[in-house]
């Protein structure tokens, strides 16, 4: 069934160089818009977002209207809905006219179809395995050495994951983040420093975040089961709520994890004029904040996003705890 799905490289040479990885991605992109009339249709619907941006001190947030992300933002994903609907990451679900790039003999490179960036990718497990971070740390680390110029991010099953049920990262092509400017000139405090890895966190940010930078994938995944340990015991047996970006360049990751009080804000079940239908994940912990609905970003505040960010985003007397553990 996978041979079905795959791409090779002469299929993708009419659409762009193809020497790495990252181009043979970005060639998918610009194939699947040509040959899949859905990605055609959504990609071109990116001329129309429209942006807007609200300046806080040293960082902004921008806020994007984007109507075709109403699926995930206001998707639902109790365990009854996500039983009773198909898998839309199976093999044997995906459209006849979505195809991929196969990643490591385990994942699947495909064009998100429902984008955010000009070069949206969904990277999916082959089997169908729930959306568990625990263990794969490693391979989030390699995709993003494999793909330099993406930005790849991971939302927990409870954190923005639109398919809690099937194992997935997304990429974007760096430079659409706010967070991935701002990372180099925000005040850090340091938690921990030695020769091969640094750990930090954000201060006055909106949202707490524990950076790791090291060249050394063991130690990164080895802090990351430390911040991994520490989280849980506030979530019992369940994975704790995380949303993580990771990119790669100069010879070293930077990983940065968004821990999570709150799977959604109030906003979101308010009703009428108070309501904003918004679904914040690794994107909008990043920087860029997607409301699929046009009243709603017609009618955003300032205090509105201060309110937002705060609701979802770890308490801080439980970071404190956890930078304690850290150091």
């Amino acid at each position: 069934m996978i041979e079905q799905k795959l791409l090779n490289i002469n299929d993708l040479i009419p659409f762009g160089p193809v020497i790495t990885l990252s181009e043979r991605a970005e060639a998918l992109v610009q194939q699947q818009k040509a040959t899949w009339s859905l990605a055609n249709q959504n990609y071109k619907g990116l001329n129309n977002i429209q942006l807007k941006e609200f300046l806080f001190d040293g960082f902004r947030i921008t806020v994007q209207f984007n109507a075709e992300r109403i699926r995930s933002s206001a998707a639902k994903t109790d365990v009854k809905t996500i039983s009773e609907r198909p898998c839309f990451l199976c093999l044997t679900n995906l459209p006849d006219e979505q195809k991929g790039l196969l990643l490591f003999e385990k994942y699947l490179i495909l064009a998100n179809p429902f984008p955010i960036f000009p070069v949206h990718l969904t990277i999916s497990e082959i089997n169908h395995t729930p959306q568990l971070i625990d263990g794969r740390i490693n391979d989030l680390l390699e995709i993003s050495k494999t793909l330099p110029e993406f930005t790849v991010f991971y939302n927990g099953p409870n954190c923005g994951a639109s398919a809690p049920d099937h194992f997935h990262f997304q990429a974007a092509i760096k430079g659409h983040l706010p967070i991935e400017k701002e990372i180099s000139e925000l005040t850090l405090e340091i938690v921990s420093i030695s020769e091969n890895i640094k750990v930090y966190n954000s201060k006055n940010y909106l949202r707490s975040y524990i950076l790791i930078e090291s060249d050394d994938k063991n130690l990164i995944n080895t802090k990351f089961i430390k911040v991994y340990k520490t989280l849980q015991k506030n979530n019992g047996p369940l994975e704790p709520m995380v949303n993580i970006l990771c990119s790669f360049s100069n010879g070293k990751w930077q990983l940065v994890i968004f821990p999570r009080d709150k799977q959604r804000p109030s906003h979101f079940f308010e009703e009428g004029n108070k309501q904003i239908i918004v679904g914040p994940a690794a994107v909008e912990l990043g920087g860029l904040m997607i409301l699929p609905r046009k009243e709603d970003f017609e009618k955003i505040t300032r205090k509105n996003i201060i309110d937002i960010y705060n609701e979802v985003t770890i308490n801080a007397e439980d970071f404190k705890n956890l930078v304690t553990a850290l150091k």
